[in-house]
């Protein structure tokens, strides 16, 4: 998908269609989510600090971050998808790669096949998709960077080292800013470059990770689309914009984080089997608890409990906290094998106020429905799931 966060906000807002746009909170410790190409020609990326994404683009328009309305959004692609050809397999809220050899005899060749992904993800969505074609998965990835934004590009077998190999070496999978400048020291700096260098030259200097970029820079790689349509994992975090050392807050943040990730789950038909609580400190150690819950659950009132009992176990802290997290793990379907029935007639309650809250949200939006608890001054909705101070989610994958 092409700028996905930002396209799927402007839906809601056709009249910043053409300007500069970025997804993301506007705090200082906040990180951009997603920009329109036109934030781009600034500068602006992915993953990049708001307050530098600010100073290059002062105009931008930012809107902050809804990720339940990406995954609803996901959801009806991935659909889309798999109508094409059951061999999907997910990479991300907004990418993945598609089999289609089976698919050729009911809709034709490759190209006209892309053509009607595009064509169905415009006019039942209205949003715009990139697709690479090529006889790997590695090479349609590449080819799909290069066609963006909202093109189409096909890299026949026969002319896929003429592709590769005049691309600077930092295209091959594997080859980070560290291996790149290795790779740059012995005068390697494009794909060709890996191909002319023996396998076993590679090899010495970058063990296993030499043998595998030389597969690549020859076009070769055999993995297949794996289908795989559950994810292994749904979170969320939060960096304060200045760093927390209050219970009180702390446990407030879970519960608003906890909803967020339900909503999350229920929207997936998802149970989580396994809840895990992430803590950054202020000298930036990090740790990572988790426990099993007795049965899965999206009930937001059971992640909290979980992450809070959790938080409990760490005892005294050392330090101030600038981040927390909590993670849903070890994902089932939430229609396999029915809901273990429980004696405490309250979990039952808070999941059923919980779905009537799911069916306010699809009606009217981020309704404000929640928790007292997160009506307190400073509190954020848990419904808007993506305002606050800081960092929210992750940087759109596929970018």
């Amino acid at each position: 998908m092409d700028a996905f966060f930002v396209g799927v906000e402007l839906l809601e807002r056709p009249e910043l269609v053409g300007l500069p746009v970025i997804v993301g909170s506007a705090s200082g410790r906040a990180v951009v989510l997603s920009a329109s190409y036109e934030a781009r020609k600034y500068g602006v990326r992915s993953a990049m600090p708001m307050a530098r994404a600010r100073m290059l683009c002062p105009q931008a328009q930012i809107i902050e971050p809804s990720h339940t309305k990406y995954q609803q959004a996901s959801a009806r692609i991935m659909a889309i998808f798999r109508e094409i050809s059951p061999l999907v397999e997910p990479l991300s809220v907004d990418e993945a790669f598609l089999d289609v050899a089976g698919a050729r005899r009911r809709l034709g060749e490759p190209l006209e096949i892309g053509a009607l992904i595009r064509r169905r993800i415009s006019d039942e969505l209205g949003l715009t998709a990139t697709v690479g074609i090529a006889a790997s998965k590695f090479v349609a990835k590449i080819a799909s960077t290069h066609a963006k934004p909202d093109g189409l590009l096909l890299v026949p077998e026969a002319e896929t080292l003429a592709f590769l190999h005049p691309l600077p070496v930092g295209a091959l999978w594997g080859v980070g800013a560290k291996t790149g400048e290795v790779l740059a020291r012995l005068g390697i700096r494009s794909v060709a470059d890996v191909a002319q260098t023996p396998q076993a030259a590679l090899h010495r200097v970058l063990g296993a990770t030499g043998d595998h970029v030389h597969r690549l820079a020859w076009g070769i790689d055999d993995r297949l689309v794996t289908p795989e349509r559950m994810e292994k994992s749904i979170g969320a975090e939060e960096t304060f914009e200045k760093d927390v050392d209050d219970d009180q807050m702390l446990h407030r943040e879970l519960l608003r984080l906890a909803y967020r990730t339900a909503a999350r789950l229920r929207a997936g038909s998802l149970r989580a089997g396994t809840i895990a609580l992430k803590l950054r400190y202020s000298d930036f150690t990090t740790l990572s608890r988790s426990r099993k819950l007795q049965a899965p659950s999206n009930s937001a009132k059971q992640l909290q409990a979980a992450a809070a009992a959790l938080l409990a176990e760490l005892g005294e802290r050392p330090q101030p906290v600038r981040l927390i997290g909590l993670r849903a793990e070890q994902l089932e379907d939430a229609g396999r094998g029915g809901q273990q029935l429980s004696f405490d007639g309250h979990e039952d309650t808070w999941h059923n106020a919980e779905q009537a809250l799911d069916e306010v949200n699809r009606k009217f939006g981020a309704a404000g429905i929640l928790p007292a608890s997160l009506l307190q001054p400073g509190a954020r909705r848990p419904m808007q799931p993506d305002q606050g101070a800081g960092q929210q989610g992750q940087p759109e994958p596929g970018e």
